[in-house]
């Protein structure tokens, strides 16, 4: 199995204190790439659990997933919900992943299980599921938007380097998060049995393998991990309906770019896409650098169309 980037991920969220000359210029100018890291850049630093969530049901499962952003805001909107009700911002984080498994396992229990042997259906499909979700919460919100206070606000200084205490907890949990699932994925009966259903559902069954509870499963897992996502990067953001639409492309577009079919690429993808994006502002106009990123990123799709690793797969 290949090892997933760790130090990627760590070395792409740390911001220098010393800002520079670069950034005074840039900002004099109009521009400034910190912000502009909220698209790719956030992404790849610190919500590769988006990504891991739809690159399971996408390597898995066989389908994309395009309620997938959705899902994401599910779990903004959960813990917007804590919040509103007074209660504790922590047990809304917790709350946020199994609400939004609830949801995920009765939808592919009710419409997704019938798309299966149609993939091109299930993404019109789940993007209709999507649709709904997103206009009854803009209703549920009246159109406006909502600000979450962080759970834990301020931040860190180590050794000249500024450290976003939030930020900083989205990267320990993203972490954990993804060890926790390799695990559990690789080296758990109940994964290997997932495994070996989707890979070979006839043979499963003749086992005395229930397959359809699996796949239940395995849905239920990608929107649970899509729940988490929401409720960790929704304080840094403002909660509106259209808070998952952001993600959901460069989401895509990682798990194309990472391997379709193993853990570690989409993971891969996420650090990739999130790399560029938080570097090609240094060095390109800003307004430039978010289409530069899919124009680089589309162009390794159609050198590699198989992605980054083609080995190890789920």
């Amino acid at each position: 199995m290949t090892k997933i980037p760790y130090q990627e991920l760590l070395l792409a969220f740390v911001q220098p204190v010393d800002r520079g000359p670069t950034l005074d210029a840039l900002e004099a100018g109009g521009f400034a790439p910190s912000t502009m890291q909220g698209g790719g850049g956030f992404l790849g630093r610190e919500v590769a659990v988006i990504v891991l969530g739809l690159g399971v049901i996408a390597s898995m499962m066989g389908i994309f997933n395009f309620a997938h952003g959705e899902f994401v805001l599910l779990g903004a909107y959960t813990l917007f919900l804590f919040q509103d009700n007074g209660l504790p911002l922590w047990a809304g984080l917790l709350a946020a992943p199994v609400v939004v498994a609830l949801v995920g396992l009765a939808l592919e229990r009710v419409i997704v299980r019938r798309f299966y042997s149609a993939p091109i259906i299930a993404m019109l499909g789940t993007f209709a599921i999507g649709l709904v979700i997103r206009e009854i919460v803009r209703g549920l919100l009246g159109g406006h938007y909502k600000s979450i206070e962080e759970p834990l606000a301020g931040a860190l200084t180590i050794g000249g380097l500024n450290f976003s205490i939030w930020r900083t907890v989205i990267i320990a949990t993203t972490l954990v998060v993804i060890g926790a699932s390799w695990t559990f994925l690789t080296r758990t009966s109940v994964g290997l049995r997932i495994r070996g259903s989707l890979e070979n559902p006839m043979l499963a069954r003749t086992c005395g393998i229930s397959t359809a509870r699996l796949y239940a499963l395995t849905f239920a897992f990608g929107s649970a991990l899509a729940g988490l996502a929401g409720a960790l990067i929704v304080p840094l953001y403002q909660l509106s309906a259209d808070i998952g639409i952001r993600f959901l492309v460069q989401a895509f577009l990682s798990v194309m770019l990472g391997g379709v079919g193993t853990f570690e690429g989409p993971v891969l993808g996420a650090t990739a896409v999130g790399v560029m994006a938080s570097g090609l502002p240094w060095v390109v106009l800003p307004v430039l650098a978010d289409p530069l990123v899919f124009v680089i990123a589309l162009a390794i799709v159609k050198l590699r169309p198989q992605g980054f690793i083609t080995y190890g797969r789920l």
